[in-house]
C-alpha cells in the first residue's frame, strides 16, 4: 500500500470520496463494484489472526459495508478453525479471503492496514509488535501481555512505529460505562475509596495432560510460536492451553480479570499500586488438570487511602454478589455497580437512586463473548485509525490495567505480598521480580526499541 493511501486512511471520510462519483456511470455498475470503488482509498485491509472464540466478535463491524472494511486474510496454526471461519464469514462478506497459517506471511503484505489478534495469551504481546514493526495497526485482545515486561515492550513499540494499538477491553466503548464514570470523577458519590471487581463461573473439569501426536492440521511449533518448544499433550490447543501451566496462559486473571480490574482502575482514578496482596489457591476438582489456582481474593492498595478488592471464583457458581460478574465502586456518599449492561447508582442508604441499563449488550460468561460492545470497541478502532476519533482502550492505558492482573499472578507463584513502586510499578521484592518476564525460545525474543 502506497504511503499516499495510508495518509487518506486517517485524514479522509467516506463521504468527501463519494462525492467524486456522482457520475452517470454508477448505473452500469454493479453494487459491489461500485462500493470497491467509492471506497478504494478509503479502505482499511485487515487480517484476523486467532480464529477461535473470540474473532466472531469482530464480524459484524468488519461485514457492515458503511464502514468499508475489506477482511483480506482469515489466519490460524489450526487447518480446521481457518476453514470453519471462511465458511462462516462467506455469509457475511461478500469477497473471499486468503486463508493462511503463518502471520508472518501477512505481515510482508503491504496491502494490509491493521491485524486483529486473538491468538492464545502467549502470543499477543509478540504478535502485535511484529505487526507494528511490519506497519500494521494492531487490536489487540486481552491479555495484552504475557507478563510485566511485554507491557513496557508494547508502549515503546507504540510510541516508536506510530501505530494505532486498541486493546480488546471492550467496556471502555461502553456509552453506560463512559457516562458513569465520568460522574464519578466528578463526584457523584463523593470520594471513591474502594473498588470490588468479582467474577463468578462454572468451570468444570479440565482433562488431565497425556502426551499425544498432535491433532491433523495443527501447526504444534507455530502454536507454541515464542514459548518453549515441548512435546503436545492432549487438548492443549482448544482452549486448555488456558490452565496448563504458564507457558501460554495467564490464568483467570489475564482471562477475565482483566475487564473487570480496568474498570475497578478507570473509576478508582489510579495508576500502578503501592502494595499487592493474595489468596489463591486450587479448590475444585483436585485430580484434574487444572494447574492454576481456581479461586483468589486479591487487595491492591495504592495512595490516598485508595483500594481495589478482587474476587473470583472459576469453578463455583454462586453468584455472591447477585450477578456473574462486574464492579462495585464506593464512594463516600454512596455506591455503583457497573457491568457490561450499564449501571446503577446507590445513595448511602442502599437505595437506587438512577440506573442505565440495557441487557444484552455484550455476552457476560458466555465462552468469547460478543456483542454490541464488541462492535462499538472495534467501529472504535476503525475510526482511530482514519483519525476520526480517540481510541477508548490505547494500549498505554491497557498495559497498566494489565499490570494489576500480572502483579496478582506473581504474588500467587511465590506466595507473598509485596510492595510496588507507584510511579513505575516495579516490585521491591527479588523474588517476585524473577517473574517480571518469560522464557522465549530462542530466536522469538522481543527486542528492546
Amino acid at each position: 500500500m502506497s504511503s499516499n493511501r495510508r495518509n487518506f486512511i486517517k485524514k479522509t471520510a467516506l463521504g468527501a470520496v463519494g462525492a467524486t462519483f456522482a457520475s452517470t456511470s454508477i448505473n452500469a455498475m454493479t453494487a459491489k463494484s461500485y462500493s470497491k470503488i467509492i471506497g478504494a482509498n478509503d479502505r482499511i485491509n485487515i487480517a484476523l489472526q486467532g480464529l477461535g472464540r473470540r474473532y466472531g466478535a469482530y464480524i459484524p463491524a468488519i461485514a457492515d459495508q458503511k464502514n468499508n472494511v475489506e477482511l483480506s486474510y482469515l489466519c490460524d496454526v489450526m487447518k480446521s478453525q481457518r476453514e470453519k471461519a471462511a465458511l462462516a464469514v462467506s455469509e457475511k462478506i461478500s469477497n473471499k479471503p486468503k486463508l493462511e497459517n503463518d502471520i508472518r506471511n501477512i505481515l510482508n503484505d503491504k496491502n494490509v492496514d491493521a491485524i486483529f489478534m486473538a491468538t492464545p495469551d502467549h502470543w499477543h504481546a509478540p504478535g502485535a509488535c511484529m505487526a507494528m514493526q511490519a506497519g500494521k495497526h494492531v487490536y489487540l485482545e486481552k491479555p495484552c501481555s504475557h507478563n510485566l515486561e511485554e507491557g513496557e515492550l508494547l508502549i515503546a513499540y507504540q510510541k516508536k512505529y506510530n501505530k494505532v494499538v486498541q486493546m480488546g477491553n471492550q467496556q471502555r466503548s461502553s456509552l453506560q460505562s463512559q457516562e458513569i464514570i465520568k460522574d464519578i470523577h466528578n463526584g457523584v458519590i463523593g470520594d471513591v475509596y474502594n473498588a470490588i471487581a468479582f467474577y463468578t463461573s462454572k468451570r468444570g473439569r479440565v482433562p488431565n495432560q497425556v502426551q499425544a501426536p498432535p491433532p491433523e492440521g495443527l501447526d504444534w511449533d507455530l502454536f507454541q510460536g515464542p514459548a518453549p518448544r515441548r512435546a503436545y499433550t492432549h487438548d492443549t490447543w482448544n482452549y486448555n492451553w488456558h490452565w496448563y501451566g504458564w507457558d501460554y496462559g495467564t490464568a483467570e486473571m489475564g482471562n477475565n480479570a482483566t475487564h473487570e480490574l480496568d474498570i475497578a482502575r478507570w473509576a478508582l482514578d489510579v495508576k500502578y499500586p503501592e502494595h499487592v496482596e493474595v489468596k489463591a489457591g486450587k479448590f475444585h476438582y483436585k485430580d484434574d488438570g487444572w494447574e492454576m489456582y481456581d479461586t483468589m481474593e486479591a487487595t491492591f492498595r495504592f495512595a490516598g487511602n485508595r483500594t481495589i478488592q478482587w474476587d473470583g471464583r472459576s469453578r463455583n457458581g454462586y453468584d455472591k454478589y447477585g450477578a456473574g460478574r462486574g464492579t462495585l465502586i464506593y464512594g463516600s456518599n454512596g455506591s455503583v455497580f457497573i457491568d457490561r449492561d450499564g449501571y446503577k447508582l446507590y445513595d448511602l442508604k442502599g437505595e437506587l437512586i438512577k440506573e442505565n441499563v440495557i441487557s444484552g449488550l455484550e455476552d457476560g460468561n458466555a465462552l468469547g463473548g460478543g456483542g454490541g460492545l464488541s462492535g462499538a470497541h472495534t467501529l472504535n478502532f476503525f475510526d482511530a485509525i482514519r483519525g476520526k476519533a480517540e481510541l477508548t482502550s490505547p494500549i498505554e492505558e491497557g498495559a497498566i490495567s494489565q499490570t494489576l492482573t500480572h502483579y496478582a499472578n506473581i504474588a500467587s507463584r511465590i506466595d507473598q505480598s509485596f510492595e510496588v513502586d507507584e510511579n513505575n510499578g516495579r516490585i521491591y521484592n527479588r523474588d517476585a521480580m524473577k517473574l517480571w518476564s518469560r522464557t522465549y525460545e530462542p530466536g522469538w525474543e522481543i527486542k528492546p526499541v
